[in-house]
């Protein structure tokens, strides 16, 4: 368990220097503590303290990298149980299934396709995750060899056999896969296997004690790199389980379930199984490994994903600056909105229907929608007329005409004085764009 706040207010140097960013070395000690900051964030903290406080700084959830050079998935160090507190910090890592007796080629091939666009942000399978569904050594070796020469993605080696386990790494030690799994009969072999490459290792138990049994004699043998499995596999059981793994590591410190996790879905019922993925993603998986690798059941697991692991105090935004629809022209027109995701990406979408080659202005407004940051003074006249020149929109067009959301209608005149520019008044929302444009523009 960490030290509580008072505890390493005990070690800390008292001057009350602000630089740490904190007003005080109590509310500093009282953050970190909580897993808010770091202790390399104090200018003044002497190295006998940074040894005694070395447990407190550590995160509750263990930083862990899968993987090597560019194709490095991290996961773990994670401070919240709530994302409102702060944020989530590593998306859990979506991982298909292909067993070592299918046609692994054609089925690597396929989970390679598994990309989606969707506003402007790319959805894409993390992991390969290979099974040893035969029992055989050789095959599951074979399996991985094929698995490695047609994707560049990370790959899983699922067996608790040592032996295969052993086969396969030897032909993906460069890639550093992740290890599935250590067990209490095997873990001290296994470990051993994973110190030797320098792989994550899995450490998968009955239930949660034993669990916890199990890790602290993985540690023991000198090992931390490691990713935890309590062996539950109903899915209320899972969610009890990941849920309290969670609170303990987060809230007690409890370094044996102070690591990334890692659940299956085992549902024959392809709605059922993403059902089960959505849970296990919203709670707390850190490595999700599926069985389908349907698209249409896949794009909106992963779009929830995106939407859970994004920054609740960062609003999601599109670049600034002016966007073409289609190949436009002079003569084509300049549509302005915000560069909030959504409505920009509605506004394209509408503009887009229209078959109208045209410009969007997308203007600055640290990410929020129209109405909200007209109201923030974000979305205003001078703003926009300054756009408008530094994009060079002038050069780029020659009617001189803009147009403007509709709720925002009151910014006409003074755009109009600011830009020199005759600013139309569109709908107020985006699915009016159409019918605007077929009036005004075709």
């Amino acid at each position: 368990m960490g030290l509580t706040g008072l505890e390493i207010f005990k070690h800390l140097p008292k001057t009350n220097c602000k630089e740490c960013g904190f007003p005080t070395c109590l509310a500093f000690a009282m953050a970190l503590a909580n897993g808010k900051t770091s202790l390399d964030q104090c200018p003044d903290v002497s190295e006998e303290a940074k040894e005694a406080l070395s447990s407190a700084a550590a995160p509750p959830i263990r930083l862990v990298k899968v993987g090597a050079g560019d194709n490095v998935i991290e996961m773990g160090d994670e401070t919240e149980i709530f994302r409102h507190d702060k944020r989530f910090n590593h998306p859990t890592a979506v991982t298909i299934a292909v067993n070592d007796n299918e046609d692994v080629g054609a089925k690597v091939e396929s989970i390679n396709e598994l990309i989606f666009e969707r506003v402007g942000q790319r959805y894409e399978v993390d992991m390969v995750a290979i099974i040893n569904a035969s029992g055989d050594a050789a095959t599951f070796k074979a399996a991985a060899e094929t698995a490695a020469a047609k994707t560049a993605k990370n790959i899983t080696l699922v067996t608790e056999d040592v032996g295969a386990m052993e086969a396969a790494v030897g032909v993906l030690a460069e890639r550093k896969p992740l290890i599935y799994a250590a067990n209490k009969d095997n873990y001290e072999k296994m470990t051993e296997l994973a110190k030797a490459n320098g792989c994550v290792l899995a450490v998968k138990g009955e239930d949660l004690n034993s669990l916890a049994e199990l890790v602290d004699k993985v540690v023991a043998l000198g090992y931390k790199e490691l990713v935890i499995d309590p062996g539950s596999r109903e899915t209320s059981k899972v969610l009890a389980d990941m849920t309290q793994i969670r609170r303990l590591a987060v809230r007690k410190k409890f370094r044996s379930f102070g690591y990334p996790t890692i659940a299956f879905t085992t549902k024959e019922d392809l709605r059922e199984e993403m059902l089960q993925a959505g849970v296990y993603i919203s709670k707390f998986t850190s490595v999700l490994v599926l069985k389908t690798d349907k698209k249409e059941h896949l794009m909106p697991l992963l779009s929830w994903r995106a939407n859970l692991f994004t920054d609740p105090q960062k609003p999601v935004a599109v670049e600034p600056g002016l966007h073409e629809v289609g190949e436009p022209t002079a003569d084509s027109p300049v549509y302005v909105t915000t560069n909030f995701s959504l409505t920009y990406f509605l506004v394209e979408g509408e503009v887009d229907a229209t078959r109208i080659p045209s410009y969007i202005l997308s203007v600055d407004t640290g990410g929020i929608s129209v109405l909200t940051a007209y109201a923030d003074n974000k979305f205003t006249a001078e703003k926009i007329a300054a756009d408008i020149k530094a994009v060079g929109l002038e050069d780029k067009v020659n009617h001189k005409k803009a147009v403007i959301p509709g709720g925002v209608a009151v910014l006409k005149g003074k755009l109009e004085d600011e830009s020199g520019w005759e600013v139309m008044v569109g709908p107020r929302e985006a699915n009016g764009i159409q019918k605007f444009a077929k009036s005004n523009f075709a």
